[in-house]
Formats: structure tokens, C-alpha cells, sequence
């Protein structure tokens, strides 16, 4: 009996695990053994970041095991390190420190983008990117942390440079977390009678000329404006010179000293891709036809932020379609059909999609959206914007957990409570550890 081929997929985020959900579907009993590969063993849905780190949604709601939702794939938690097609193997590390390899018949290179970072002085001591759910958690707890440390401190300067919050970055990704968290903070410092909203800072710090270039000039002008009746600052054609020691210096002259610097200025293909033999572009991005193949291979794929793939809706013949989740899950979807008419022996279809539009949560009850044209604004937009990415939420179980956040969340108020010691859990008993044969209250060794 011949073995049956293996496809691999590199990446389990949104693109990998709808690519894996669909091929488990389309695949006869038999035909192709489906192995999955990524550092995480789940699947984080981006979109719903901001509302995790903002709490109004539980952060285990957001994230999809890769095991649990693909029964009947090989789901292998391990950093790929390269990838060697002539030889049709790839090199991975496992979370042991192994090295492997692992042979495919057919590839899909689908492991998305990390955070495009710029050698600013001070950004990578001081600053935090916002792509994972540890991130999400993270920020929560911190800016939480600041009210309270503000509501305790007399130090007036220390009290501006805690209550100061910086975010680098005007796409969707950097306008929704701002949005989210500037909501929280507004609402949990009720809570701490010593601090007024007023002197909190919540500064938008954006190299172009507009905010959310996703959307039409009218749209972006609205959010912008939303945003400053918050008292939000939104600083537009303006650049990070330096992070220094929490100091904050910018292209506008503008200075002052904070705690909280989120950056969310693009994205960047993932690094593991420089160590193979598939062809990118200026860009760093896999080069792919129209029909997700990459070029000069017939059993690579690839999809997502990390592919360039023609837009075969634009005029323009060298146009790229833009780095989306609205793009990387459709092509996510038609990658799998593909893999399966390769398979089968039949043709392959080219991707086509024109961009429909564009969602966007601006805080509780308070949102942005254009799709095909229509603008909407205020209320129905943050409505839609739950009501789509529900519904793009993968499994049923996770949609029910999502639907009974927002819920409980009419009658009661919202959780406002910090949890910084999540991120250094073994601080106090590694304390209470080295008190050993120090003199006790009572003046014997303690234990």
C-alpha cells in the first residue's frame, strides 16, 4: 500500500489553522496525512486583542488550541529553522532543544509577520509590541499598575510620567488597543479617587499624514476626531527619535517622560524565512502566482502577511494584495482547496478578492467601519465590528465563550483588577526562599 503524501503547514496562527480546518474537511479518508508546526501550541485571533487586554473578553477565550481544534492532524509544537525545498525538508527544533527533520510532500508556508521594529535609542528596553495575547495581558496589567501606583504617590512628576501612555503606530492594530485601553483606564480610574482622568496622557504618534490608511480620508478624519474628543493626542506626520530611559523625544519637539510605549508601526515577514531556498521579494515576503503557488515550485504554497501575492483586482499589473487578515484567511481557504486539486490532479484556481471594507472597535459602544462603500459610525460600526469577527472566530465552543463575555458584561461592571505578579510568578516565594535563618518577628531565625 503506498504511503500516503504528507502535507505540511508552517504556522498555526488564523491563516494555518483555517488552512488545516478546511483541508481536514475537503480531505477523503486516507488521501494526505496533515502535519501542523508552530511555536504555540494555539491560535491566537488577533482582532480580539484589544478587547482581551481591555478585559471585556476573557484571554483563554481568544486563543484556539491547535490540538484540541485539529483532531485527526499532527500538530507539532517546534521552531522551523529553515527550509531546504530542493531536498523537500525542513529543520526544526523542538521544545527540548532537538534538532529534526521533517520531510513533506507538499508545503504550505503560511507563518505569518512579526513586529517591524526601527533602531530608535530606548525602544527595545522600553518598549512592547501588541501581537500576542501575552502582550494583550501584559499591557492590561501594567496600565492598571500605573493608576494604582500614581494614586499612591505624592511625587507629582512621577505622577505625569506614570499617567503618560505612548503608542507608535495609526493602522487598525495601534488605534483599536489605544482605543480599548484608554476606555478601561477612563472607566477603572473611578476607582482610584486620587487620580482624574484629566491627568491622564494618551499620546497617538503616527509618521503619516492620516491614521487607519485602510479606510477612505472622510473615515480616517472621523476617527481622528473621535479620538481627540476623548482627549486623546494624535499626532500625525510625526516620528520617534528616541525612548531613552522612558524619555520620550519626537520629530515635533515635543518631550516628556513615560512608562507605557506601545509600538504597533507595521509589521515585518518572519524571520525564519531568511534561512531557505524559496524566493522572496524587496520585502522579505515569499513570491507567489495568483494561484498561492510559489514561483518556480509546484507543491510550495503560501499565503498571509509573509506572501506576495497579485491582486488581481487592481489595474495595476505589479500590484500586491495588502497584508490582511480579511486577505489571509480567504487565501488561507482557497490555499487548501488548491492543495487538494493538486492532489486530485485537477486545476488550480487563481485568488481573487476585492477588499470589502474595514471593522474597527474604538472602546466600549463606540466604533469605525466602511465596508463596500457604506460608512457607518458610533454605535452600529462597534456592533458590526463584534458581530463579523464572531463570526470569523473559529469553532463553536470559542463563539459561545466570546458571545458569554459580552453578556456578563450588561449587568455587571467591568473587572478592573491588576495581576501584575502573572508575569513573575516565583518573585514572592523566591523572596520568602532567601528569608531563610533571618531573625523572625519574634526574634528567633525564621524557619
Amino acid at each position: 500500500m503506498p504511503e500516503q503524501p504528507r502535507i505540511v503547514i508552517i504556522g498555526g496562527g488564523h491563516a494555518g489553522l483555517t488552512m488545516a480546518l478546511r483541508l481536514r474537511r475537503k480531505l477523503r479518508a486516507g488521501e494526505a496525512a496533515v502535519t501542523v508546526i508552530d511555536t504555540q501550541p494555539h491560535m491566537t485571533y488577533q482582532p480580539f486583542l484589544p478587547e482581551a487586554a481591555a478585559g471585556s473578553l476573557e484571554p483563554r477565550h481568544v486563543v484556539v488550541p491547535l490540538r484540541e481544534a485539529l483532531r485527526g492532524c499532527q500538530v507539532l509544537t517546534a521552531q522551523v529553522t529553515s527550509i531546504d525545498h530542493a531536498q523537500r525538508e525542513l529543520t526544526v527544533m523542538l521544545g527540548d532543544g532537538k534538532v529534526e527533520h521533517v520531510s513533506y510532500d507538499v508545503l504550505a508556508v503560511v507563518p505569518g509577520s512579526i513586529s517591524r521594529a526601527l533602531p530608535i535609542p530606548g525602544l527595545a528596553e522600553q518598549g512592547i509590541g501588541f501581537k500576542t495575547i501575552g502582550e494583550a495581558i501584559y499591557l492590561r496589567n501594567h496600565v492598571l499598575s500605573r493608576l494604582d501606583i500614581a494614586a499612591s504617590t505624592r511625587d507629582e512628576q512621577l505622577r505625569r510620567r506614570l499617567l503618560t501612555f505612548v503608542f507608535v503606530g495609526g493602522g487598525y492594530a495601534g488605534i483599536e488597543a489605544m482605543a480599548e485601553l484608554e476606555s478601561m483606564a477612563r472607566y477603572a480610574i473611578r476607582s482610584y479617587p486620587p487620580v482624574s482622568p484629566q491627568e491622564m496622557r494618551w499620546v497617538l504618534v503616527e509618521a503619516m499624514g492620516r491614521i487607519m490608511p485602510e479606510v477612505s480620508p472622510p473615515m480616517s478624519e472621523y476617527t481622528r476626531q473621535r479620538l481627540e474628543e476623548r482627549g486623546i493626542e494624535v499626532k500625525l506626520n510625526t516620528t520617534a527619535k528616541s525612548f531613552e530611559d522612558g524619555h520620550v523625544v519626537l520629530s515635533d519637539g515635543d518631550e516628556f517622560d513615560t512608562d507605557t510605549v506601545v509600538w504597533t508601526a507595521g509589521v515585518k515577514p518572519h524571520p525564519m524565512l531568511e534561512d531557505s531556498d524559496l524566493p522572496r521579494d524587496t520585502k522579505g515576503r515569499v513570491e507567489c502566482t495568483a494561484k498561492l503557488q510559489v514561483r518556480g515550485t509546484h507543491n510550495v504554497f503560501s499565503a498571509g502577511d509573509c506572501a506576495a501575492v497579485p491582486d488581481l483586482t487592481s489595474s495595476d499589473p505589479d500590484a500586491l494584495c495588502s497584508p490582511s487578515a480579511q486577505h489571509a484567511v480567504r487565501q488561507a481557504k482557497l490555499l487548501a482547496d488548491n492543495i487538494v486539486a493538486l492532489l486530485r490532479g485537477e486545476p488550480l484556481t487563481d485568488y481573487k478578492h476585492r477588499y470589502a471594507g474595514s471593522v474597527a472597535g474604538l472602546g466600549l459602544f463606540q466604533g469605525a467601519a466602511e465596508v463596500y462603500g457604506v460608512k457607518l459610525k458610533g454605535f452600529p460600526a462597534w456592533l458590526l465590528h463584534r458581530v463579523y469577527h464572531l463570526a470569523k472566530m473559529p469553532t463553536a465552543s470559542h463563539k459561545a465563550r466570546i458571545l458569554g463575555d459580552w453578556l456578563l458584561e450588561l449587568p455587571f461592571r467591568r473587572q478592573v483588577v491588576a495581576l501584575g505578579e502573572l508575569h513573575d510568578p516565583r518573585a514572592e516565594f523566591v523572596k520568602a526562599a532567601n528569608t531563610r535563618g533571618l531573625p523572625g518577628p519574634n526574634g528567633r531565625a525564621a524557619g
